[in-house]
């Protein structure tokens, strides 16, 4: 484990937000050395006062108390996407870093002015998903880098359900402006592909809806209707500043699929990329030639990673001056990838892109978030 680490390297968390997904967040915290959970908000207090009982030392206190907190160096922004930016705001208005849940804002209107507003500060900005810190994808990327399926030249990446509003019992939210497939399940899978294969520089998509109303399926309301404001069902092509072409399928509109989480076709094999709403699973590849495909063996990636590793790896490149791997200004590109292929499925033409971002450093076999 080497030596304990000091309180000056240790970054304290305030968080704001706990609800359901923060539970993940406090059961992973307790083995990550380089992060102290000191406080907990939530606009329902009683919340914020269950979180404090299940985190050793933290206390629950208003969100404005949070903020204005001495012992608060970072914000852990979990509330409702819809709040992102006001919470962020917050929080860098007095001084602290910031690491949000995705997306980074609900418009890179709003995520604009959030990057200009850390800038400003000095602070820094962290945003989900941190699944491709785990050893899945970064085993992949492993083989990318290494050349072992040649250049590049195209990828696919396919998420497919019937609907969230069969097990969730107020699934309003994801057929309402904001939500829809993409916006909801896109980030896994496109900061994959740009950890993966780099930015994207231009997109064509369409888009459908093929039902105006959807009925929930369970909880207390199970059988009430509501209607479809959004497509349910978007896909579309993706073109990388390298080259490559990835192809996107993401649906609330399919039953049952067969499809690949992710592949990545090169010049000289194909690579299968495990599902990238998790930190691990099997990579395989398909040498040219070969006869069949080929288990490949943890390359990268933190071992045993879970949701907040992002976190502690933004503390640890707060320490050592380096840059972050979950970084505001990614967040921002997919959120703007995501903006334009909707933009791309609404005109018929292909839009390009405004935003790059940089490809996050690899993270090498069995690392640690908190010392590299």
């Amino acid at each position: 484990m080497g030596h304990p680490m000091t309180d000056q390297q240790i970054l304290r968390v305030g968080v704001v937000g706990a609800g359901n997904i923060s539970g993940a967040y406090f059961d992973t915290f307790p083995r990550l050395e380089n992060l102290r959970v000191t406080a907990i908000a939530d606009l329902d207090p009683a919340r914020a006062t269950l979180g404090a009982k299940e985190v050793p030392g933290a206390r629950a206190l208003t969100p404005e108390e949070l903020y204005a907190a001495p012992d608060v160096d970072l914000v852990l922004n979990l509330t409702i996407p819809a709040a992102h930016a006001e919470v962020a705001h917050a929080a860098i208005r007095a001084g602290k870093h910031v690491y949000g849940e995705k997306p980074l804002a609900a418009t890179t209107a709003e995520a604009d002015t959030l990057l200009e507003a850390a800038d400003a500060a000095g602070v820094r900005v962290g945003c989900a998903p941190d699944t491709v810190l785990g050893t899945g994808v970064q085993t992949a990327r492993a083989v990318l880098d290494a050349g072992e399926i040649g250049a590049p030249v195209a990828a696919t990446a396919f998420m497919v359900t019937p609907g969230h509003e069969r097990w969730h019992p107020a699934p309003e939210f994801y057929y309402r402006p904001g939500g829809g497939p993409l916006l909801d399940m896109g980030p896994y899978y496109l900061t994959a592909l740009i950890t993966l294969l780099g930015p994207v520089r231009r997109v064509v998509g369409m888009s459908a809806t093929p039902r105006g109303t959807r009925t929930i399926g369970s909880g207390p309301r199970s059988g009430t209707e509501f209607p479809v404001e959004v497509a349910t069902h978007v896909t579309g092509v993706l073109e990388h500043e390298n080259g490559a072409l990835s192809t996107l399928l993401m649906s609330f509109d399919v039953w049952a699929g067969s499809l690949p989480r992710i592949e990545v076709y090169g010049t000289g094999g194909s690579l299968s990329v495990p599902d990238p709403n998790g930190f691990d699973g099997e990579v395989r590849m398909f040498r040219a030639g070969a006869k069949e495909w080929e288990p490949v063996p943890e390359r990268g990636g933190y071992p045993g990673a879970s949701r907040g590793y992002g976190v502690a790896d933004l503390a640890r490149a707060l320490a050592d001056g380096g840059p972050h791997r979950a970084d505001g200004r990614l967040a921002y590109h997919v959120l703007d990838v995501m903006e334009s292929l909707l933009a791309a499925a609404r005109s018929g033409e292909s839009a390009w892109v405004t935003s790059t971002c940089e490809r996050p450093a690899a993270v090498p076999a069995g690392a640690r978030p908190e010392a590299q």
